[in-house]
């Protein structure tokens, strides 16, 4: 054996565990405030940064130190303080934006809560429900696209389709399938006081957060937030826009409920796709990125399909897949949309 190379490939694990970490320890600056407290403040001395947080002494000592040894963190050793840089806090204190990443620190604790029933599923079959995440994956996911949401969906993403955007200003109805907390549903219903919105999603939880929040927004009368089964759903008019972002590759029955989207359209009618920018062949998904997508698939995407008997399509899908799939379901067009994004693909399909 090449002693180089297992040299080199333990480094590599090392480095993967002190990711891991960091993402852990990021995880916990997220969730109380530790980087926002940081942000623009400066150099702070360790009893500044407590006194900021109002956390326990020693966890902030033991924290800072880490998030320093992460590189998070810039560290002056003569005046022992820390400091946040503004570039990092764009990313890290950022809520609600469309560059805030703290999303994926949240996700990636909740994956890791569940791995070790994704990993008896490995040897018995079967896989993870969504139901079995916990309430805190459905703020990860919140978290993770909130920003995009409510700042790109519908001033970026929607004007990709000109004809759809017309339709909505003149009193259109649009579906958000897959609604979640519904970020995109609010999105489309502020952007277009005319339009007729609903927001459909499996999920009694997730509704009930989106009912919650279209009621914080003064939008309650102008969004419906329904918790039913597409196939199951029956509205008394079909519409001019479906969306289905993140979310086809989840699907137990995706041909299926594909099927029952295409009914719920228009016949001169648009489905919107959002999916992940996963590329069709292996080796162009051999980046960071690609490392995260099939982390997500196997801890959340696919197992939920898995776990309700479904082909567990995955993550990283890819165009072709996505292309097929929506054929086969009857949409005999299928547009890939000019969008410029980092970790998605969009399409329009229609009947």
């Amino acid at each position: 054996m090449d002693k180089e190379r297992i040299r080199s490939f333990a480094d590599k694990v090392y480095d993967d565990m002190a990711g891991t970490m960091a993402v852990a320890m990021a995880y916990v600056g997220v969730k109380h405030g530790l980087f926002r407290g940081m942000a623009g403040r400066g150099a702070m001395s360790q009893a500044d940064v407590v006194a900021a947080s109002g956390l326990q002494p020693r966890y902030v000592e033991e924290w800072l130190k880490g998030m320093v040894t992460a590189g998070y963190l810039d560290y002056d050793a003569a005046a022992e303080t820390y400091a946040l840089a503004d570039e990092h806090a764009y990313l890290l204190a950022s809520e609600g934006t469309d560059h805030f990443m703290g999303g994926l620190f949240y996700m990636a604790t909740s994956l890791m809560g569940v791995a070790p029933k994704v990993a008896e599923a490995f040897r018995a079959g079967g896989g993870v429900a969504f139901s079995e995440f916990g309430d805190e994956c459905i703020h990860a996911l919140d978290m993770l696209n909130q920003g995009s949401y409510e700042q790109r969906f519908t001033d970026y993403w929607l004007p990709a389709m000109p004809d759809v955007v017309a339709r909505l200003q003149d009193g259109g109805r649009a579906l958000d399938f897959g609604c979640g907390v519904g970020r995109a549903s609010l999105a489309i219903a502020r952007a277009f006081p005319d339009a007729h919105v609903v927001g459909l999603d499996i999920d009694a939880e997730s509704i009930s957060k989106a009912r919650a929040k279209a009621e914080d927004a003064g939008l309650a009368d102008r969004v419906a937030f329904v918790a039913q089964d597409v196939g199951t759903y029956r509205p008394e008019e079909r519409f001019d826009l479906i969306t289905a972002c993140d979310c086809v590759h989840d699907l137990a029955d995706p041909r299926g409920t594909l099927e029952a989207i295409r009914a719920l359209l228009k016949p001169d009618g648009t489905l919107f796709v959002a999916e992940p920018k996963a590329a069709d062949r292996l080796e162009d998904n051999i980046t960071p990125l690609g490392t995260v997508f099939y982390g997500f698939s196997i801890f959340h995407c696919m197992t939920q399909s898995l776990a309700n008997g479904g082909p567990g399509l995955g993550t990283c899908m890819g165009p072709k897949k996505t292309e097929a799939l929506l054929r086969a379901a009857g949409f005999s067009r299928f547009e890939p949309l000019d969008i410029r994004s980092a970790t998605n693909l969009f399409y329009a399909a229609r009947p």
